[in-house]
């Protein structure tokens, strides 16, 4: 089948060849340092593309490509802890949906754009949460998450930040956001059939993209260890910031 049969009707060569380049820069991000790839992908592709269409793509590539790590994450995760979580994120992935579903392209281009630099916000404030382990804040914190998740899959920051912080094994910390995550993107999933977010469109598209940000995603893991990783964080924060700025609706007559 021909690439261009796999593009939607209404967004053009030109705009599928852009958000293949983003989806190929965010990868890249992603496979290096692990995270920043929705909080750089969704800025700029929402500015080329209707936003319920790119969170539907990043939610489908991401969806394929987390799925095989979750049964090892199973074996290896605090089970217990992470439901507590992954009960905030029932709650949250629907409403979040919901909102998609239902705002115009401008405003929740804006929600993007002002969740992402929250989030930037948090990522360079170095925060991790220290506190006491307490079912009401596990909930709140998934549920936060689940919320970015479903309006814009942007829920990454605030687990990571939460599980990080825990005094428990790196391994285990990882382990409990891997399984958090394939439980938010299962919830995203069905959500988003539900709500008719998932379509012909994007799921032919992703077949485009998704190869696209898994070259980005090895290049990344491969440049991991050849390159400071201080130096490339540095960079995703900078690309998280351009990508705010540039997808901005404000100047929307200015660039695009």
């Amino acid at each position: 089948m021909s690439p261009f049969g796999l593009i939607p009707a209404d967004l053009g060569i030109h705009a599928a060849i852009a958000i293949c380049a983003i989806a190929l820069v965010s990868g890249t991000a992603r496979g290096f340092s692990g995270f920043g790839s929705a909080l750089i992908f969704m800025p700029l592709a929402s500015s080329i593309a209707p936003p319920r269409l790119v969170a539907a793509l990043l939610l489908i590539i991401d969806f394929v490509a987390a799925a095989p790590l979750v049964p090892n994450a199973w074996k290896q995760a605090d089970r217990k802890a992470t439901a507590v979580m992954v009960l905030g994120a029932l709650i949250g992935v629907p409403i979040g949906t919901y909102f998609l579903s239902r705002l115009d392209p401008v405003t929740t281009r804006w929600i993007i754009s002002g969740f992402v630099l929250a989030l930037l916000m948090l990522l360079l404030s170095g925060w991790r949460y220290r506190g006491k382990d307490h079912a009401a804040i596990s909930v709140g914190i998934g549920g936060l998450s689940g919320f970015c998740s479903g309006l814009a899959q942007t829920g990454g920051p605030p687990i990571v930040g939460y599980w990080l912080g825990r005094p428990i094994a790196s391994p285990i910390a990882r382990a409990n956001i891997l399984l958090f995550f394939g439980a938010s993107d299962f919830f995203s999933v069905v959500s988003y059939w539900f709500t008719g977010l998932i379509t012909v469109d994007a799921i032919k598209f992703s077949l485009v993209v998704g190869p696209v940000y898994a070259v980005g995603v090895w290049f990344g893991a491969r440049l991991y260890g050849h390159a400071s990783e201080t130096l490339f964080r540095s960079i995703c924060y900078a690309l998280i910031a351009a990508a705010v700025i540039i997808g901005l609706p404000a100047l929307d007559g200015l660039l695009r």
